[in-house]
């Protein structure tokens, strides 16, 4: 593919699709289905970096992985007939084995609260079990019939990270709610994700549930992208497949259900949000590799060349043993100038160049990947300079990626104001509405975006509703989006 230079910004979609196929990230478009992609070795080692990162948190705050079959009877999936209407037209079905019809049709599952919520039944007895914490990351099936796009909207999502918890009460499971939320601030604030925390409006809650919270942030071309739910869900699913617990008096009593999800589109949003011109700039706790070295060979003496190989080789075995992942381009074809190109490409967020003078000196040369910034510095400071650079390249594009989106947050006094904010591109639209599910349908209708919801922590409002005119009891969220 040529490379245009200029389209982080301006050309998004181009540059996203660039990225994904010459970095060796994710192969999508060629395997002959539809709406599917394939991990590449590079990208697949970001994909478990995330996934360590993801499971270390959820292992800390008590949660157990489990690991549920893929097939999900038809029997059983229609026992919860809201939450199977939510995703009638979505759902995969496998009716044949060989020649022969199936016993039962199967849905591939398009996620799992039927099913856990099923096998639950029968693990849990007693309130004394209580609360339970499962999580596990598999694929899940959708049939999109919208226009699909790598890592953001597939048929088969190959990351989905879910949880699923189990309570005596409601308020138990408020609590849970609300621990999901600080576990996702905390991954999303880690990995310098800038996001906003929503109440989805009741139209767009997930189906089945009592409602969800959703975390979204917002894309290189001003649309807004969903990257975490959680769903309170109430004892929607529990009542429907008849999920029983006996209580401290002795009684048998439905309990309370929520569940949590994050999927590949959080690779998309890290890929995307930290990139530049020159393709994205991994954040360090995701970064395969975090440092990149690359000889500056000799002119006309091989003595010189191999002793600066050697240089390479005591940094290399030096970063090694402090715990920082780093590699040598030793590849002889390319010049320094193509092997920079290549590993910024990869979005590698550092790296040490070393040539005749540095071997003479005893010193390294250090180039940042986000300001592309650099500077020489002595071997003896080698893994206190990189790592403290590695730690400034995180906060820097956390501090940039929350400039961004604050910079794209628009407040509009009236439907004109908003519906002209979103044809202009410029990000998240903020109103004020009444509460009224109507007007936010019309909102949705007059402006051509789609409602996010109202801001999770509570705001100060003063003003009257941009659809009827009657005093406003909340803030409404409205945005471009995938």
């Amino acid at each position: 593919m040529k490379v245009k230079r200029e389209r982080w910004s301006s050309n998004f979609s181009e540059w996203y699709d660039w990225v994904l196929s010459e970095a060796e990230i994710y192969d999508y478009g060629r395997y002959p289905v539809k709406g599917v992609g394939i991990w590449r070795p590079y990208g697949f080692k970001i994909r478990e970096k995330l996934l360590e990162l993801v499971r270390r948190e959820l292992n800390q705050t008590g949660h157990e992985e489990v690991l549920f079959p893929l097939l999900i009877p038809e029997e059983l999936i229609k026992k919860e007939t809201e939450h199977i209407k939510g995703f009638e037209n979505e759902v995969l079905w496998v009716t044949k084995g060989g020649e022969s019809e199936t016993d039962t049709r199967m849905a591939l599952r398009p996620t799992s609260e039927v099913a856990i919520s099923y096998m639950e039944s029968l693990w849990l007895k007693s309130y004394k079990q209580l609360p339970k914490k499962y999580y596990q990351i598999v694929s899940i099936f959708r049939y999109e019939t919208k226009a699909t796009r790598p890592l953001i909207r597939l048929r088969e999502v190959t990351t989905f990270k879910e949880a699923h918890t189990i309570h005596l009460t409601y308020d138990d499971a408020e609590r849970q709610v609300m621990e999901a939320v600080e576990i996702y601030r905390k991954i999303f604030d880690m990995l310098g994700i800038p996001y906003i925390i929503s109440r989805r409006p009741d139209w767009d809650k997930f189906p089945g549930a009592e409602y969800t919270i959703a975390f979204e942030t917002l894309m290189p071309d001003l649309k807004t992208l969903q990257i975490g739910t959680v769903h309170h869900l109430g004892q929607k699913f529990t009542k429907a497949l008849d999920v029983k617990i006996q209580a401290e008096d002795g009684s048998l009593v439905y309990p309370h259900q929520t569940s949590y999800g994050l999927s590949d589109r959080v690779i998309s949003a890290l890929i995307s949000i930290h990139g530049d011109d020159h393709g994205p700039i991994l954040h360090p706790l995701i970064a395969p590799i975090k440092v990149v070295i690359i000889p500056i060979p000799s002119v006309n003496n091989q003595k010189e060349t191999l002793n600066i190989i050697e240089h390479c080789k005591r940094v290399k075995d030096e970063l090694g043993k402090n715990d920082v992942d780093a590699t040598i381009d030793e590849d002889t074809e390319l010049t320094p100038g193509e092997k920079f190109y290549k590993w910024e490409l990869k979005g590698v967020p550092l790296r040490v160049e070393i040539g005749p003078r540095e071997l003479n000196s005893n010193t390294v040369y250090i180039k940042r990947r986000d300001t592309l910034e650099g500077k020489s510095i002595q071997f003896e400071e080698l893994v206190v300079e990189v790592t403290r650079t590695l730690t400034e390249i995180g906060l820097y594009l956390k501090e940039r990626g929350e400039k961004f989106l604050k910079e794209h947050i628009f407040k509009a006094e009236n439907l004109e104001e908003a519906k002209k904010a979103l044809n202009e591109g410029k990000g998240i639209v903020e109103v004020h509405w009444c509460n009224d599910n109507k007007c936010g349908l019309k909102l949705e209708e007059i402006t051509g975006g789609q409602v996010k919801g109202v801001p999770f922590e509570k705001r100060e409002v003063n003003g009257s509703c941009v659809v009827c005119g009657k005093t406003a009891t909340n803030i409404l969220r409205i945005a471009k989006t995938y």
